[in-house]
């Protein structure tokens, strides 16, 4: 893919329709199916897209990108260029603009990864992880954005 992230949303802004936005409410009850998206992002480096698959997450009613703690080059790339496109493919399909707001506030991290961690320890197992997954490994080293879509 070539290209930059953020020169596609800038030609391309679909409507958010009622099936998207249902796809994004996912809940505690959500598999790990209905969790799951591609997001393109900016290289830091090369400045290609760069499209990879990847779970979201909701607290508070607002969407987040994370992940089990260690260094992610999607989450560099955020860093670098915030801009980049959100990929629903289940329950709907949608490229959506968006713009991810690092999390740094230790505050702010520890409310929102607590819920995380909460969901990803439920006897289910929504995320097909080994439990008990801990909050200080997820404070410690994990990244976190807030999803912002593009009006």
């Amino acid at each position: 893919m070539t290209g930059d992230a953020s020169m596609t949303c800038q030609t391309h802004r679909p409507a958010i329709g009622d099936d998207v936005r249902r796809a994004l409410e996912i809940d505690r009850s959500s598999s790990a199916w209905e969790r799951t998206v591609d997001i393109t992002t900016t290289g830091r480096r090369s400045g290609r897209a760069r499209r990879i698959e990847t779970w979201f997450y909701r607290a508070d009613g607002r969407l987040y990108l994370s992940g089990l703690p260690g260094r992610r080059d999607w989450a560099a790339n955020l860093q670098a260029h915030p801009a980049f496109t959100l990929h629903v493919k289940h329950g709907a399909r949608a490229d959506l603009c968006a713009t991810a707001r690092p999390v740094s506030d230790a505050q702010e991290r520890r409310r929102i990864l607590s819920a995380f961690v909460e969901d990803m320890n439920q006897p289910h197992n929504p995320a097909r992880i080994a439990q008990p997954t801990r909050l200080e490994d997820w404070m410690a080293d994990s990244p976190l954005f807030e999803v912002l879509l593009d009006d």
